[in-house]
């Protein structure tokens, strides 16, 4: 992969994190029956800082769960017919909360969907919203993010990493070429 542009360093993160925060508790008039759900695997960091930023705001700690969708995908294919599974936490009942799910970077939809049904099968939540850092477009599913920090404009053979220091050693956002 060839770096082709810095799209965003760790204060524009930062910054578009807080944003997405106030967004969430603007539509959600609030914190009650909010939970927020972090995707594996850069979307449990994101998530993890929004609900840091939503206790900032209201001085409420939200119930945050972590989900792996793997088995939930629509794309496993014969050489991953033994998938690496990992741990989903959801240590609270979905059941008439307004979940929001948290991803680092939306393209096709499909984990969005995966989640939506890895959700469903918990329990029936009042409402599921999306929130995203990066959309990148190219959707193949009617499926759209409630929460965007930025769109990206890219093409299908550009790659968009999302790097936070809890897995990357440091944070921001690039645009590579394949």
């Amino acid at each position: 992969m060839k770096l082709k542009a810095q799209i965003m360093d760790e204060s524009a993160v930062e910054r578009t994190i807080v944003r997405i925060a106030h967004q969430i508790l603007e539509k959600n008039q609030g914190t009650e029956n909010l939970c927020i759900i972090g995707i594996k695997t850069r979307g449990v960091p994101l998530a993890k800082k929004i609900v840091k930023a939503i206790e900032a705001i209201e001085g409420v700690t939200l119930d945050l769960g972590i989900l792996d969708i793997t088995l939930y995908r629509d794309d496993l294919t014969k050489e991953k017919e033994d998938p690496v599974l990992n741990a989903t936490e959801i240590p609270f009942s979905v059941a008439g909360k307004n979940v929001v799910l948290v991803d680092d970077v939306i393209f096709t939809g499909r984990t969005a969907r995966a989640a939506m049904e890895a959700v469903m099968e918990n329990g029936r939540a009042a409402k599921i919203q999306l929130a995203v850092l990066i959309d990148r477009g190219h959707r193949e599913l009617p499926i759209r993010p409630d929460f965007v920090g930025k769109n990206i404009p890219t093409s299908k053979l550009e790659l968009v990493g999302v790097h936070f220091k809890e897995c990357d050693n440091e944070t921001g956002v690039r645009l590579y070429d394949r």
